[in-house]
Order: structure tokens, then sequence, then C-alpha cells
């Protein structure tokens, strides 16, 4: 993607979804290299966000930032897949958690380790020192976004960064 300095300049949120996509296709290919070929690219999105005392689908699909019905339709593809099952919930009779099987909590580390590996070939492809830049401008622009935004703080620390690790 050499950009033509006459060009266009292509929006953040497109290059940010660029990124993205590459990303989702390295951890998916990971994942398939791993055995774990069954895993659609859009379904891997769960695994980071499933606590080990279980979440209810829509608490699940505010933690991954998509819609109710898309984040129903993940969980159903990897409940038949062996990935999840659904539990009664104690504090609500009347809903479901979704927790991890044995083999989806195998997933889990897979995936970060791919994601390490994917970061690393990028710093490589840049700079150690331009990613670290890239990585903190990131952090920054999204800490100033929720000091400025208290619906935008809510979404942006829905998520327990220490899974993440």
């Amino acid at each position: 993607m050499t950009r033509d300095p006459s060009a266009r300049r292509l929006r953040l949120s497109l290059l940010l979804r660029l990124l993205h996509r590459e990303y989702a296709v390295g951890i998916e290919t990971a994942l398939a290299e791993a055995g774990y070929g069954d895993i659609r690219s859009g379904d891997a999105k769960v695994f980071p966000f499933v606590p080990p005392e279980g979440i209810q689908i829509r608490d699940l699909a505010a933690r991954a930032g998509v819609r109710k019905q898309t984040m129903a339709q993940s969980v159903d593809q990897l409940e038949r897949a062996g990935y999840l099952e659904r539990h009664p919930n104690p504090q609500d009779g009347r809903s479901r958690l979704i927790m991890l099987t044995e083999r989806g909590a195998a997933v889990r580390p897979l995936a970060a380790g791919a994601g390490d590996l994917i970061e690393k070939r990028w710093a490589e492809l840049t700079s150690p020192e331009d990613f670290e830049t890239l990585h903190a401008l990131l952090h920054r622009l999204l800490d100033r976004i929720g000091e400025a935004d208290p619906d935008a703080a809510e979404r942006l620390t829905s998520i327990d960064e220490d899974r993440f690790d």
C-alpha cells in the first residue's frame, strides 16, 4: 500500500480498520495452524472477554463492542464447535452465562501469543521506537477521549485489561 503523495489522505478509521483486518487474519491463521481452524475470524473476538465466572451475551457484546445479535451468532457458532457452553445464571434465572470450555480456554493463550508475534513483526517493519510511539499515541488518544466524554469512558473501560497481557 504505497502512498502516492498526490493521493487523498486516508482517514485514520480506515487505516485502523485495515490494520485490524491484518491482525485478525494473523490470529485466524495462527489458530488454524494450531488445530483451531473452525474458529471464524469474526468469532475470535469472544475469547478475551469471557471471565472465569461467565458472562451474559449482552455484557459480552458490550465488552467486545458489537451488537447483541452479532455476539449471539458468534456464541452459537462457538458453542456448536465446543469452545463455549451456557450455564444457568445464579443471579438471574431468566438468563444464561457464557463460559469457556476447556477447549475454549486453550484458545486464549494461543491467540495472545499470536498477537504478540504480530506486534513484534509490525515493530520490525517500522522500528521498535516508531511502533512504541504509535502505541503510546493511541493510548493517549483513548485516554483523552474518555476524559472528554463520559459515555466513551464507559465503553473504553468496560474491559479488564489484566486479561490481555
